[in-house]
């Protein structure tokens, strides 16, 4: 069976786009003290640019911050679920390649889970004309904790099912953000945090990632429904602590 382009997977979110508000993650505070204090400036006042705003889970922190916030959104349905949450912030139709902003008018660009969405050969170019001289650009994604055991063990189920290698993936977080022509030299930090909430969120947080989304729906449903039943033989009350480690990854222009 031919894997599902990267574009369909991109695209997939807009049919979910309120199953994903509901059940992804936040962010936690000390992320967006970590993103001031490497760009050494407070997002406070700032005009800050959230890319890939999807339902608008981080845009709406950065602007319970104080910043000014302008969310981009590519896809209908994000955009509509956006709308919906979110009214009072505005929102733009656009991607990251081709912004549909002014040079120099952002002091920051932000990325929540959505760089790896772009081509960087497109966007980061496009991130250094739209950001005013020593704005930043923060690219950030919550990455589960693999040093806790039962998220050890539910990534090795996932890897196995799509045959991939999450350990490996983690470790190379840093590559999606290489700037072939080295114009932005980038910092890493990592941020941990957690959440407990039950099962069933969890579930529903693990079904509205686009390798699911695009995935045959019965065989996506079975190792679900599996993959629930193990939980719940193991966390019997019915909550887990999922444990974040933020990767945040920070240039400046």
């Amino acid at each position: 069976m031919t894997a599902p382009s990267h574009t369909a997977r991109a695209h997939s979110f807009n049919a979910a786009a309120a199953q994903y508000a509901a059940n992804r993650p936040s962010y936690p505070p000390a992320l967006f003290d970590a993103v001031e204090d490497l760009a050494g400036r407070p997002l406070t006042g700032s005009r800050v640019v959230d890319v890939g705003a999807g339902t608008g889970i981080a845009t709406a922190l950065l602007h319970a911050r104080g910043a000014d916030v302008l969310a981009v959104e590519p896809g209908d349905g994000m955009a509509t679920q956006f709308r919906r949450t979110h009214p009072d912030i505005p929102i733009v139709r656009g991607n990251g390649n081709t912004l549909p902003l002014a040079d120099d008018s952002a002091d920051f660009l932000t990325y929540a889970q959505a760089w790896h969405w772009t081509d960087p050969n497109l966007a980061i170019p496009e991130a250094v004309r739209v950001l005013r001289p020593g704005g930043a650009l923060a690219l950030w994604w919550n990455t589960d904790a693999l040093d806790v055991p039962w998220l050890a063990e539910a990534a090795e189920r996932i890897g196995r099912h799509f045959e991939v290698n999450i350990h490996e993936e983690k470790r190379n977080v840093n590559a999606r953000a290489v700037d072939p022509a080295d114009r932005l030299d980038f910092t890493r930090r990592e941020v941990r945090w957690s959440r407990r909430i039950p099962v069933d969120t969890h579930i529903a947080n693990i079904a509205s990632h686009s390798t699911f989304l695009v995935g045959d729906e019965e065989e996506s449903a079975a190792f679900l429904a599996e993959e629930r039943a193990h939980l719940m033989r193991a966390f019997p009350d019915g909550i887990v602590e999922e444990v974040y480690d933020v990767i945040l990854l920070l240039a400046t222009a």
